[in-house]
């Protein structure tokens, strides 16, 4: 069964929130603060114009420079909160002609924003270069957080929490794909992954084939006016979408993690034995207990009972 849950909330990309400059205490005309030296990584609104942080707004209508990988996006961001910044382009494309430069211009006491498309730039964008190499060069680089789609979806999804793995995108081909999931098969957590409409259906499919029946959810468009969630089995999403086709805009793929294994009479023997090899009984029991997630009472009475066997 594939549950769908649509977003109840009107308010979409389109939304003009008013200008920077009307905030209370930011007086018309002047910086909102004085930023020190340093790149500053700001993360921007992933769909709703609204998700943005005061903070956000401060720095970028502070900083000399603000770094975009499409001016045109960052220019509509800017052009809806009132700032007037100078933008220039950042990509995979200049990036290796562009660091020098801008490495150059932070050690001389630059205030340089970084930004992305949307969210929060380093995950799965081409900031982390120039962040690495800002770091190396003994630049301080400022985290200003904010929207992120990945945490986003996480939420949504209704799947474990507390430990999660970004895996960024999966390989375009179902061999290379298959051979991912594996690797990432007893990963102990959610497992979280930035997909296309078009290979959606084919990923769930061969995630399904070497994960098995695991609880997935596939989310779309957050923050914006069509915002949807699925959630099912990874064959029940992908039979689904196989029916339906591919699905329109941004994807967050997040798939839950593996069931703990029941562990067998006969295993737990088999892992005493071996433990208790090189290691006093009780240390053994423990060692045991601990990796197989069982009482440890009842683990060492057995490991006194296999002892006594001989």
């Amino acid at each position: 069964m594939v549950e769908a849950m649509s977003s109840p909330d009107p308010s979409d990309s389109g939304a003009i929130p008013a200008s920077a400059d009307s905030r209370p205490g930011h007086p018309k005309g002047q910086p909102a603060v004085s930023l020190d030296p340093g790149l500053y990584v700001v993360s921007t609104p992933i769909g709703n114009l609204r998700d943005i942080t005061l903070r956000a707004l401060d720095v970028l209508a502070a900083a000399d420079e603000v770094l975009a990988e499409d001016t045109r996006f960052a220019g509509k961001l800017m052009s809806a909160y009132g700032i007037k910044a100078r933008l220039s382009p950042y990509h995979d494309h200049n990036g290796a002609e562009r660091r020098p430069g801008l490495i150059s211009a932070l050690q001389d006491g630059a205030r340089i924003a970084l930004i992305s498309d949307a969210g929060t730039p380093l995950v799965s964008d081409p900031g982390w270069k120039l962040a690495h190499e800002a770091l190396e060069a003994g630049v301080k680089v400022i985290p200003v957080p904010g929207a992120s789609a990945m945490l986003a979806g996480l939420v949504a999804s209704g799947l474990p929490s507390d430990k999660f793995l970004f895996a960024g995108f999966l390989p375009p081909k179902s061999g290379a794909r298959k051979s991912a999931a594996e690797a990432l098969k007893a990963v102990p957590g959610t497992l979280i992954f930035y997909e296309s409409g078009p290979r959606l259906a084919d990923a769930l499919a061969d995630l399904a084939a070497v994960l098995g029946p695991r609880d997935a959810a596939v989310t779309r468009e957050l923050t914006k006016l069509f915002e949807e969630t699925r959630r099912g089995t990874l064959a029940d999403l992908a039979a689904h979408y196989a029916e339906a086709g591919p699905p329109r805009g941004e994807i967050v793929l997040l798939v839950g993690p593996p069931g703990e294994a029941e562990v067998t009479a006969e295993g737990l023997d088999a892992a005493l034995r071996d433990a208790l090899q090189d290691h006093p009984t009780k240390a053994a029991a423990n060692a045991v207990a601990e990796a197989l997630g069982l009482p440890k009472r009842e683990v060492y009475q057995r490991a006194l009972q296999l002892k006594a066997d001989g």
